[in-house]
């Protein structure tokens, strides 16, 4: 987490005002570096609609790096590279400024430098991102994260678990979710992904399952709606 602030710190100094940049991106660039001889995307059948293509294109994206991973036996450690992009370019700002046509490639470099050596990014994730903003492909990178925390996931029998609270739990409290969630799901290995939401006012939820499908509700806040339905007082707001 410290990596990441000082990051976040770093590129504030590099990076235009969100405000000044365009939101159009070119199309879809297939051409792709011979450093990264693995990255193949499937162009065979016809797309249609940018959602689509968009989804098509981040699976294809996650696969080729987890296919490079996993042949370099680092599947573990590329996955810690995934979440800590994902928190980067989780800032509307990085986003704005790898996806803007007018910014020299140069430039772009010179940041996603920054943010390879403050994070401590593997050399093939680091060459992964120069990938994406050379294919002008990183405006959809939180898609290619998703898809490929589900190969991952796949790859090396693991449930992703998803547990929110209004405050950070402890570790052993995490580690006995983990293991509650290996007992209901019979997977070989559990990650806990964490988040906060104050709106559950105490307590946690557990989401796990295809696309957190399944829900263990254990806040206060729906405890509370259980009560009001009950006494019938579904129009009463209760003042948190």
């Amino acid at each position: 987490m410290a990596s990441f602030q000082q990051t976040s710190i770093s590129l504030q100094s590099k990076l235009l005002p969100s405000s000044q940049l365009p939101r159009a991106l070119p199309s879809l660039n297939l051409s792709f570096s011979a450093t990264f001889p693995s990255l193949k995307l499937s162009t065979t059948r016809p797309l249609q609609g940018g959602a689509k293509m968009s989804a098509t294109a981040a699976s294809s994206y996650a696969l080729a790096l987890a296919d490079v991973a996993k042949s370099n036996n680092t599947l573990d450690s590329t996955s810690s590279d995934i979440e800590q992009v994902e928190k980067i370019f989780s800032d509307p700002q990085v986003i704005d400024f790898f996806a803007n046509p007018t910014i020299d490639a140069i430039k772009k470099r010179q940041v996603l430098d920054d943010i390879v050596k403050s994070s401590g990014l593997q050399p093939h994730t680091a060459n992964f991102l120069n990938i994406l903003v050379d294919a002008k492909r990183i405006d959809i990178i939180k898609e290619i994260v998703k898809e490929f925390e589900s190969v991952f996931n796949k790859l090396t029998d693991t449930e992703l678990a998803v547990v929110s609270s209004v405050v950070p739990l402890e570790s052993q409290h995490l580690a006995q979710i983990a293991k509650q969630v290996q007992k209901l799901t019979g997977a070989k290995n559990v990650r806990i992904k964490t988040s906060i939401d104050p709106s559950l006012v105490a307590g946690f939820t557990i989401r796990y399952g295809n696309s957190g499908s399944k829900l263990i509700d254990m806040s206060v806040k729906k405890q509370l709606e259980e009560i009001a339905a009950q006494l019938d007082l579904g129009d009463i707001q209760l003042a948190v």
